[in-house]
């Protein structure tokens, strides 16, 4: 049997024990390296998607767009009027129920910075040839602007 004064007088016991973890210095510069190299990669995800919402834009504009208003143009005959809009390719216009095959599209027709797509035909840009419509999204800032994203600028 073990005596009480052997285990006290052990190396184990008698020498003050060392608390583990880590000290509040310790973890506030952990804090303050994760907190900067979060600044540092949103920055750089900002720029990405921000071009990454232009081009979104463009391609609608450009083919997703181009491709709905063709088939629906097929189909009834002609182009939606400026004041159907875009809507036309969701839900049938007036008088048009019987040839309208559609929807040509899923849903309503929202830009990347959240602003319905503009739509005019007979286009006042694209006068000619297949794409006698205007659409284009208000860009960024959602004002008519030189920012603005439309079909005509492919071919111009």
């Amino acid at each position: 049997m073990i005596s009480n004064t052997s285990v006290k007088t052990s190396g184990l016991l008698a020498s003050p024990r060392r608390k583990s973890g880590f000290s509040l210095l310790e973890i506030l510069i952990a804090i303050a390296l994760v907190a900067l190299l979060a600044s540092v990669a949103l920055n750089q995800l900002t720029g990405v998607f921000g071009d990454n919402q232009k081009q979104a834009a463009e391609l609608f504009v450009t083919s997703s767009a181009e491709l709905a208003l063709t088939r629906y143009r097929l189909d009834v005959g002609n182009f939606p009027t400026t004041e159907q809009g875009l809507d036309a390719l969701i839900k049938a216009p007036a008088g048009k129920e019987q040839r309208w095959k559609g929807p040509y599209i899923k849903e309503k027709a929202i830009d990347p910075w959240g602003n319905p797509y503009k739509y005019q035909f007979p286009g006042t840009r694209n006068v000619s040839g297949q794409r006698s419509y205007d659409i284009w999204s208000l860009g960024e800032d959602g004002t008519e602007s030189n920012d603005d994203i439309g079909n005509w600028a492919s071919s111009q």
